[in-house]
């Protein structure tokens, strides 16, 4: 049994503000430890559970903020950025089994601690096939494309809500609980490492892979916080401006959408400037 770990932070222990998950601020090397903690916890639980290998997908920011020497001797780890499948890579292999999301967060444009989609901000709302979308949703129709199930989900309290309507039989972990966009009522990390580890026992029997689901098309839009993202993310191909702040495609593949998004996203992240966006 191999399972995929996607670990992204702000989702992760006692990550609360732009600080703490930013790299090189002193906060985030604070929290690097925390984070590590987490996505520790759950290869521990996936290897009581039975698991022959576990491998890490590092999917925050600069995708270097895990600490390796922290990790389970077992356990490997995809380190660095420019990947295929960027927060999912290396489940497109056919070895996989099962996924865990571990440190995720709700979509932009929703209440969660740190709330975003892809860009920190700038997006301000995110639709697939007309439903709003957050970074979960959106891999979870990637791995139903390798019919990989999605069967640990870890982050807020709301995170845990989201993930219900993508993966409703995963077992979920709130390591903290909303107040604002920038602020939770956080639990310990020995107390986070003990309830991740136990779910991630539990959720092992769930790693049963499934027919891949294809044929489906997939609409993709987006919406920006400033005019000139929308007409700037044109530049990609097969995206069209729909509304003075909105751009949308289609893809037949998920494969292919999750890619055009990364393209999109990064063409705009390159158009926002420092003070004005």
């Amino acid at each position: 049994m191999k399972i995929l770990i996607s670990a992204d932070m702000e989702g992760a222990t006692g990550v609360t503000w732009p600080g703490d998950v930013l790299p090189g601020a002193p906060q985030w090397e604070r929290c690097r430890p925390m984070f590590t903690s987490d996505v520790n916890a759950a290869a521990l639980g996936f290897y009581d559970g039975g698991a022959d290998e576990v491998l890490v997908n590092e999917a925050h920011w600069s995708m270097r903020n895990l600490l390796l020497e922290q990790l389970d001797e077992r356990v490997q780890m995809i380190t660095g950025r420019h990947k295929t499948l960027s927060m999912v890579e290396g489940i497109q292999h056919g070895d996989v089994d099962a996924v865990a999301f571990v440190g995720y967060h709700t979509g932009a444009g929703t209440e969660g601690v740190l709330a975003h989609t892809y860009l920190a901000n700038s997006i301000t709302g995110v639709w697939l096939n007309g439903v709003r979308a957050s970074e979960g949703l959106l891999n979870a129709h990637v791995a139903a494309e390798y019919g990989v199930p999605v069967v640990l989900v870890t982050g807020d309290d709301l995170t845990c809500v989201d993930a219900q309507g993508y993966a409703p039989d995963a077992r979920k972990v709130a390591v903290k609980d909303y107040v604002s966009r920038y602020a939770a009522v956080c639990r310990t990390p020995a107390r986070t490492a003990a309830d991740i580890r136990a779910a991630a026992t539990e959720a092992a029997p769930l790693a049963v892979r499934y027919d891949p689901v294809t044929g489906g098309t997939y609409a993709v839009e987006l919406e920006f916080d400033a005019e000139h993202l929308a007409s700037a993310a044109t530049v990609v191909p097969g995206v069209a401006q729909t509304g003075e702040r909105r751009v949308a495609y289609t893809s037949a593949t998920m494969y292919e959408g999750i890619r055009t998004f990364k393209a999109v996203t990064t063409i705009v992240s390159a158009a926002v400037e420092e003070q004005y966006g």
